[in-house]
């Protein structure tokens, strides 16, 4: 039992460090007042290509609905998403990208695909594929528990 809480204990403190040390990088890449949180979002909605309510998107993101309202509100300004009216109900709003807001992404992601390239590549290809699995595995497991 004590060997398994070690184990734990070492398996998250290694992906915490590795999201810390990601997030740090990935955002000294990204174009000049692009935060990683626009980012995440503006690939959301480029991803997906349909329109969200801000709470779908604060439940795909995993965090408050005051969180993104921030977040997509910086977007607004930024000219990167168009907020309107949900037109059957009045008291929600819809959010969708921009054009402005698919060159920014593209801007971004241009930034930012040469410097995770390089750790797959020094990684090895094969052995980030072996990962992902269990990477993909182990969200999982954490979102059915959340």
């Amino acid at each position: 039992m004590e060997e398994t809480h070690s184990l734990a204990v070492s398996l998250f403190s290694e992906i915490l460090m590795a999201d810390q040390l990601a997030r740090a990088r990935l955002g000294k890449a990204l174009p000049k007042g692009m935060e990683l949180s626009h980012f995440s979002v503006l690939n959301h909605l480029t991803r997906t290509g349909v329109e969200r309510s801000p709470a779908q998107l604060a439940k795909a993101f995993h965090v408050t609905r005051g969180a993104m309202t921030n977040t997509l509100n910086k977007l607004e300004v930024a000219g990167y998403v168009h907020i309107r009216p949900d037109w059957d109900d009045a008291r929600r709003k819809m959010v969708a990208i921009s054009p402005a807001g698919r060159q920014a992404r593209d801007a971004a992601l241009a930034s930012i695909v040469p410097l995770i390239s390089e750790v797959v590549s020094d990684l090895g290809g094969e052995r980030v594929r072996a990962t992902l699995p269990i990477l993909r595995e182990l969200r999982v497991k954490l979102e059915s528990n959340a």
